[in-house]
């Protein structure tokens, strides 16, 4: 899976991330090494959220749609 990030150079110093396609992914380091380490965890912490279904009634009908 490849997913884009966007990269930012801290005011104070250092670099933060966030992950347009993850809502609320983001992370920071103070060396690009520590970012990128930090934004794998992250990324996979995002992922791994468990959210719960939601209640679809008896005749739930899925579709795919594409945008």
């Amino acid at each position: 899976m490849k997913i884009k990030t966007i990269i930012h150079e801290a005011a104070e110093g250092g670099f933060w991330a966030e992950v347009p396609s993850i809502p609320g992914c983001a992370t920071q380091g103070e060396t690009f090494e520590e970012l990128l380490n930090n934004l794998y965890e992250a990324i996979e912490g995002c992922l791994s959220v468990d959210i719960k279904s939601p209640d679809t009634g008896d005749n739930p009908r899925v579709i795919e749609i594409a945008v």
